[in-house]
């Protein structure tokens, strides 16, 4: 096997297993939201060559690995091979939900006080990042590049280099990074930079998260900087909790030049108008409209998580109804957190927490035509969640840390410069780039109060506006656009004799 130019390293597999008169069948993901299509699309641009996708896949010790190790997936987006990487359920248990989700997670979002080292096996994390390094280095072609997707796969890296000096290695980080008095608390913090520090390219949301990367890496393993360049006015509005006037264009570390690439991921924004023009969905509006019979609706949307702001943003509504008991049965809240996958045991007392929120507040102001909350456990059908954000008035959108949120941006889509206000944590990624929303301090109850009050008083006019200035950089930074510039940051790196040369890519 001559290897792949391009071989994506995500946890997630690109496909669906059907049964099919007693036979397995392969076919492409059936949603065309999310990260996954936008990451097959680079394969597009390998021509006659086929790309290639590692990913985990879960089996019994006793019976075996009893699944295809390699397949080929024809897709729209191009055939490509998909490399499942047989892990046992506790192997997935001890890399990913403890280590990653109660070691690395808490520590990503500046919760340190969240971190939990007792039960994490270190030798396990570093057993899984090798075996998925190994499952690359098997279907990368000797001068290809590998792109390796999280935190979970830190040391992926490190191992890769080892196997394969000469290929392009690039990561891309879907979460905060925090600076060096939060990062430094993990124990295995110079072995991950370390690993890091072996790629050509490192990628962010974010300035500041890449800026804070630079810090760790001159700090922990003496680094140096390269030269300031100025951040792309679409994300430096000064002032912002999260924005930087300049960031590094590379690190250097033992000769080698490590490219800071910088790239918000976008909303599929043509997607979510092609939804919403749609017949059935304009009915859908309709009818939730006359379901509201004139009420202001509310909308908070995340995954249960305790950093993102469920929590508070309830407690926000429920303060919102015991002081100004007008609003009583004029306004309803659809909160969605998403329950975790059983195995998530780190967030339970999240779940339970935020059911016994709702129940309260529902159990305080119900009345017999009027459910103040509706809380969904479970995610609801993208077709369906963009008519909610159509006719919402409100978007609470108030992770206390978060290194993007696509639901503050899939909502701007959604309104298309309709009257609407989105209400949005300073610390949220997107903040630097909607500086036109609500911005609030989802740690301040006085803050929060005040956004919910100012956006329920609002003018349409100026909802408006607001709505279709942040509807322009949604529709301009969109999904499409982020690809395009990761393809950009592809294209300086160019290995010669074992050295990395750069040339530095806009933003």
């Amino acid at each position: 096997m001559s290897g792949s130019p391009l071989v994506i390293v995500y946890h997630r597999q690109p496909l669906e297993e059907v049964v099919i008169d007693g036979k397995i069948h392969y076919r492409t993901n059936k949603s065309p939201n999310g990260i996954v299509p936008t990451l097959k699309s680079f394969f597009n641009t390998l021509g006659d060559d086929a790309g290639a996708w590692v990913a985990w896949k879960t089996y019994d010790p006793e019976t075996g690995v009893d699944f295809e190790r390699r397949v080929t997936v024809e897709d729209p987006y191009g055939d490509y091979t998909v490399s499942r990487l047989p892990l046992t359920a506790e192997q997935v248990e001890s890399f990913y939900h403890v280590t990653s989700k109660e070691a690395l997670w808490p520590i990503l979002h500046s919760f340190p006080d969240r971190y939990r080292y007792d039960n994490v096996d270190w030798e396990t994390f570093r057993e899984v990042n090798r075996a998925f390094a190994e499952a690359a280095a098997e279907e990368v072609a000797d001068d290809g590049l590998v792109w390796i997707h999280d935190y979970n796969l830190w040391l992926v890296p490190l191992y890769l280099r080892r196997i394969k000096p000469d290929v392009k290695i690039a990561f891309f980080h879907h979460t905060p990074f925090p600076g060096p008095d939060v990062f430094n608390v993990l124990p295995w913090r110079k072995e991950i930079v370390s690993s890091l520090l072996a790629c050509d390219l490192v990628g962010f949301h974010l300035p500041r998260y890449a800026r804070n990367f630079a810090e760790v890496a001159r700090t922990l393993v003496g680094a140096a900087m390269g030269p300031a360049v100025p951040v792309d006015p679409a994300l430096a509005t000064p002032g912002m909790a999260l924005s930087e006037p300049d960031v590094p264009a590379h690190v250097v570390h033992e000769g080698r030049e490590v490219v800071l690439g910088v790239a918000p991921v976008g909303c599929n924004a043509p997607l979510v108008d092609t939804i919403l023009a749609t017949d059935e969905n304009e009915a859908l509006q309709r009818q939730l409209l006359a379901e509201l019979d004139g009420r202001r609706l509310i909308m908070t949307v995340g995954r249960t998580d305790y950093t993102k702001g469920m929590i508070e943003s309830l407690c926000a509504y429920e303060r919102l109804l015991e002081r100004r008991p007008e609003l009583r049965g004029q306004v309803k809240m659809l909160a969605t957190s998403v329950r975790a996958a059983a195995q998530m045991t780190v967030y339970e007392e999240t779940q339970r927490d935020i059911e016994a929120l709702v129940g309260r507040i529902n159990g305080r102001f119900s009345t017999l035509d009027w459910t103040p909350v509706v809380l969904f456990g479970a995610a609801i059908p993208f077709d369906k969640l963009v008519a909610y954000y159509a006719i919402a008035d409100v978007c609470l959108t108030a992770p206390l840390r978060d290194g993007l949120n696509l639901v503050a941006k899939e909502f701007v889509a959604s309104k298309a410069g309709r009257p609407g206000v989105l209400i949005l944590s300073e610390f949220a990624g997107c903040a630097v780039e909607l500086p036109q929303a609500m911005l609030t301090n989802p740690y301040s109850n006085r803050s929060l109060d005040h956004a919910l009050d100012t956006a329920l008083a609002t003018p349409a006019d100026e909802a408006a506006a607001a709505m279709a200035a942040m509807a322009r950089e949604v529709a301009t930074y969109d999904l499409a656009h982020w690809a395009e510039v990761v393809r950009a940051q592809f294209a300086t790196i160019d290995r010669a004799g074992g050295e990395t040369v750069v040339e530095t890519a806009a933003a």
